[in-house]
């Protein structure tokens, strides 16, 4: 069971580090922003928190004291609570106000970490077995763990109750997706919270409600340090997620049209403006390229294009459609090769009288044509 808490502690911290060295690789923004500095100090007390974790999880003592990763991660953890409090006020409120409601939530952050070590030494925490944190029937000991999940859960609480407000205000998309995140971290830290309470004061009570209970806790709260770990670095990353998957998108598009590009290409060489490259830079620019060389190889194909040729397979009436032009390509270059003009060909008309205006919805649908002509390929 230890090693399942483990691991989640080291997920949690991983995640958080992964955060911290996002945003820290977007320094150029400098300390001068408080905002910045909010998240940074954040991120850290969180890497510490989930770190000392981990180390407490491995190790009874600290430094030569007994549970002091456990103390100290716990006092770290209050820390972080509170600064991920000062982030959600700097995107609620300004002026004033949010220095006032930042100068609050310090000074609590302060007392509590005050009372937790106090009752942690009053209770002979460093003599103690580390398995007595987990729920204890001693009163200084079971105070000291639930005035340690009250000050868990208030922030989750608040964060709650004031994302919602804060989505609605926002107009940035990035912003509004961070903040949804974020209040999935806060529920599932929250729920977090509520399942250690549970434990704590069952094993205070002496009832027995099965040894999983602290795996099932431990899972939640990692679950909800890498929700929160992505919810705080998305305003930043989302965007360069979109572009990339953006280019993905654009490169299996690319990629998806080389098959029917080549052949038309190789029969019409002429359609090509540049020399074919294997370069990747402005891919965009290479995917309309790339559309408009197939469109206007198929032009070039018109005349010997055979109306009859039906392609015969496809689940849908889009899907046949695909692989009767897909049929009626590969046997149009063959009829070029061979200087065969079918009776009933396409001489005239468009571009299958497809709105060619619509660059996305062509190329979808020049993706199913190619698909559909790499069948043929493959059975021929």
């Amino acid at each position: 069971m230890n090693t399942t808490r483990t691991l989640c502690f080291v997920i949690a911290a991983l995640s958080s580090y992964a955060a911290l060295a996002y945003r820290l690789c977007q320094g150029r923004r400098g300390w001068n922003d408080a905002g910045y500095r909010t998240l940074i100090t954040t991120l850290l007390f969180q890497c510490l928190t989930f770190t000392l974790g981990a180390v407490a999880m491995e190790s009874a003592s600290l430094l030569g004291v007994g549970n002091l990763a456990i103390l100290l991660m716990h006092l770290s953890a209050v820390a972080f609570c509170v600064s991920a409090q000062v982030i959600l006020l700097r995107w609620a409120a300004v002026g004033a106000e949010a220095a006032r409601k930042t100068r609050f939530w310090v000074a609590t952050g302060i007392a509590l970490d005050v009372l937790l070590t106090t009752l942690f030494f009053l209770a002979d925490g460093p003599a103690r077995a580390p398995l007595d944190f987990d729920g204890s029937a001693d009163p200084l000991l079971l105070a000291y763990l639930l005035a340690f999940l009250v000050s868990q859960a208030i922030p989750c609480v608040t964060m709650l109750r004031q994302c919602g407000p804060c989505i609605r205000m926002t107009g940035n998309a990035s912003l509004r997706r961070a903040l949804r995140m974020l209040s999935l971290a806060a529920a599932i830290l929250l729920l977090y919270g509520l399942v250690r309470t549970v434990n704590v004061l069952t094993i205070a009570a002496g009832v027995e409600i099965g040894a999983a209970k602290e795996t099932v806790a431990s899972v939640l709260n990692a679950l909800g340090i890498v929700t929160l770990s992505l919810s705080l670095a998305m305003p930043s990353w989302a965007p360069s997620a979109a572009r990339l998957l953006g280019w993905v998108r654009t490169y299996r598009s690319y990629r998806a049209l080389y098959p029917l590009w080549r052949d038309l290409y190789e029969s019409c060489p002429d359609i090509a403006l540049e020399p074919p490259g294997a370069s990747f830079r402005d891919l965009d620019y290479r995917l309309h390229r790339r559309t408009v060389e197939i469109r206007d190889g198929w032009r070039d194909l018109r005349p010997y294009i055979d109306r009859t040729v039906d392609g015969g397979a496809g689940t849908s009436e889009e899907s046949r459609q695909a692989f009767t032009e897909a049929a009626q390509i590969k046997r149009a270059l063959l009829a070029k090769r061979t200087g065969t003009v079918p009776h009933d060909n396409k001489d005239v008309g468009d571009f299958n009288d497809r709105d060619t205006d619509n660059f996305n919805a062509e190329v979808a649908w020049l993706t199913k044509v190619a698909a559909a002509y790499r069948t043929f390929h493959r059975t021929s």
